[in-house]
């Protein structure tokens, strides 16, 4: 694992960057404290799947609109 403090990071960020892309943790720091971590983003983007909810929601999940609101909205 590589740990450098914020000034470092500014000044070699690419050679950093290219550590963590290689597999290597890196790790910013600011007075010797742990902050955040450099990490590789997935090539591939991960793929978003609907209908998560699918069958968990009923009719009655909300309450209806009063008739004054309905008829705002012509229905």
């Amino acid at each position: 694992m590589t740990q450098v403090n914020m000034h470092e990071a500014k000044s070699q960020l690419s050679r950093l960057v290219e550590k963590a892309l290689d597999g290597e943790e890196v790790v910013i720091a600011r007075a010797g404290k742990p902050l955040v971590r450099i990490v590789p983003l997935d090539a591939k983007p991960t793929r978003r799947l609907g209908g998560f909810v699918k069958g968990k929601l009923t009719n009655d999940f909300f309450d209806p609109l009063p008739e004054e609101e309905l008829k705002r909205w012509g229905v």
